[in-house]
């Protein structure tokens, strides 16, 4: 079974930027939108930002302006850049990928922002 990959996630400081990745262990056919959720301790899981098959975004408004989505259509990968990281976005990162199919989520990546 196909699955999604995360990475980049990790322990930074305010103020600093990672970048997360998320790509299919396999081939992934007809997918639509992609996007990024991430769950803090104690709290719901929620929408950071999402991207459409023809580049459409949306993001969580704690987000705008700091965070980046961004999609590799050939590699079928989806990007997140996170900039000036606050510690309220300490959470885990989670991938989710649509397709006409099916909804596929990966495992998720920690993202710790501390000093």
């Amino acid at each position: 079974q196909v699955q999604l990959v995360e990475s980049g996630g990790g322990l930074v400081q305010p103020g600093g930027s990672l970048r997360l990745s998320c790509a299919p262990s396999g081939i992934m056919s007809s997918i639509k939108a992609m996007g990024w959720y991430r769950q803090a301790t104690g709290k719901q899981r929620e929408l950071v930002a999402a991207i459409t098959s023809s580049g459409s975004t949306v993001y969580a408004t704690s987000v705008k302006g700091r965070f980046t989505i961004s999609r590799d259509n050939a590699k079928n990968t989806v990007y997140l850049q996170m900039n000036s990281l606050k510690p309220e976005d300490s959470a885990v990162y989670y991938c989710k990928v649509d397709t006409s199919f099916a909804h596929y989520w990966g495992q998720g990546t920690q993202v710790t922002v501390s000093s």
